[in-house]
Formats: C-alpha cells, structure tokens, sequence
C-alpha cells in the first residue's frame, strides 16, 4: 500500500502541471493575457483585470479596448455555435484613460479554471464569425478598497540624480491601483511598461503621469527623456510601499 500511495504522490507531482494554490474567497486583481493583439486588456487597465473568488470558483472581470468583441466563450468555437451552449454575454463599462478621456468599452466576466496555465476562449465580433483563443489569469495580488489614498514611493535606476514625488497620490478605481507620477524632471514625454505606453498628463512643470500599479512589487519602466541633445529611453524601476498606504 504504501509503494502504492508513493507511485500516485510521484504522477500528481510529475506527470501533472501544477496550476498554483488555490486562493481564499475575496476579490484580488490579475494579469489577463492573450494569445492576440487584436484581443486585449483595454489599455487603461494595464493587462489587469478584476478577479473574483467565491465558493473557491474564479471569475475574472476584463474591459475590452472597444465594442467590437460580442461575446465570449469558454472552450472552443466549434463548441460556442452549438445549440445551447453557455455564451458570456457583454456589459458595458465605462473607462477612464490617464488624460481624463472617457469612452464606453465591452466588458467580460469569464471563469477562470484554473490560474497560471493557458485555456481555451472563443470571441465573437460584429461579423459573426467565431475566433479560436488562448488565454491566461496570473499574478492575483488582494485588491484594495475603491478610494483616495497616499503612498510612500521609490525610484531606482538611470544615473541616481532623478526622483520622484514620494508619497505619491494613488487611486484605486473598480480594484484597479492608479499611481501619480510626478518627477524631479520636466524632460520626460512618455514613460512604458511593458508593451503599453503612457504620456505625461501636464504641460508645464515636472513631468506628471498616471500609471497602473501594484503595491510592493518592483515595476520596471522606461521613460523617455529630451533632457540631453538626442532623446533616449532610460529604464527605471518604482517601488510602492503597501504599509505606508493611508487614506486621504
């Protein structure tokens, strides 16, 4: 018996992905990734979405960059045209972009199987037309209450002279962390992290902008300064110190 349990503890550790620890119910915020550039995270949101836990079942919360995408299903297309099946319908959620830019974008809840591991997730657009997809939930960090808070920051990197404004204002809009950037410098154009950049939100003064953010966890972003004779990219990386957070 006990060679037994030993040969099925060696094939649930080996022969199987481990898919992560499960997660307390609670509403946590995730990184939800794709498999298409065209089938995205609305750039307003940082890759993120909302994931929520109940029961031990996950659903995750995702805006779309506009209304193109109809409905969403979890599987395969051939299966989403079947009669019956469990298609997600849309909500319509309203998006605020750094600049202050409102716009109206279709929004998802989608169950999450399992975190960390790709499963499949059919779209369908205006055209009727049913898409094959490849998606992921990872990273959920416990989200923090809708507010207006502060938030003692730092700033590593470049050549040690640049700062930033700590504590630094931060928002926290439908579990989404908003972070106000403001340097020592006002010869920054536009910061990125990762793939997604975004441009200072002041025209005069110290270079100001609005990030997406997570609070103890290094952010590495690369900003864009004129302050020498030809523009060039210097990478960085913010730190955001949870236990500072206080409400204001």
């Amino acid at each position: 018996m006990k060679k037994f349990i030993a040969v099925i503890l060696f094939i649930a550790l080996f022969c199987f992905p481990v898919l992560g620890a499960p997660l307390k119910d609670g509403v946590y915020t995730a990184e939800f990734r794709t498999d298409s550039s065209m089938f995205h995270v609305n750039d307003a949101y940082g890759g993120k979405g909302v994931l929520t836990v109940k029961d031990g079942k996950m659903t995750i919360h995702v805006t779309m960059p506009s209304k193109q995408i109809l409905k969403l299903f979890c599987g395969k297309a051939d299966a989403a045209k079947a009669p019956g099946a469990a298609l997600i319908e849309h909500t319509v959620d309203s998006v605020t972009h750094p600049d202050g830019f409102v716009e109206k974008a279709h929004g998802f809840d989608i169950p999450v199987p399992y975190l960390d591991k790709d499963f499949d997730c059919a779209l369908v657009g205006k055209k009727g037309k049913w898409y094959d997809h490849k998606v992921s939930v990872s990273n959920p960090v416990p989200t923090v209450k809708d507010g207006s808070y502060n938030a003692d920051v730092t700033l590593s990197g470049g050549s040690g002279r640049t700062t930033v404004v700590s504590p630094a204002e931060i928002t926290v809009q439908n579990g989404i962390i908003w972070a106000t950037i403001v340097f020592s410098s006002p010869h920054y154009d536009y910061i990125t992290i990762g793939e997604t950049k975004y441009d200072r939100i002041n025209t005069e003064g110290n270079s100001t902008f609005r990030i997406p953010v997570t609070l103890d966890k290094d952010i590495r972003i690369s900003a864009l300064t004129t302050a020498m004779s030809n523009p060039h990219m210097i990478d960085y990386t913010l730190r955001f110190d949870g236990g500072s957070l206080k409400s204001r």
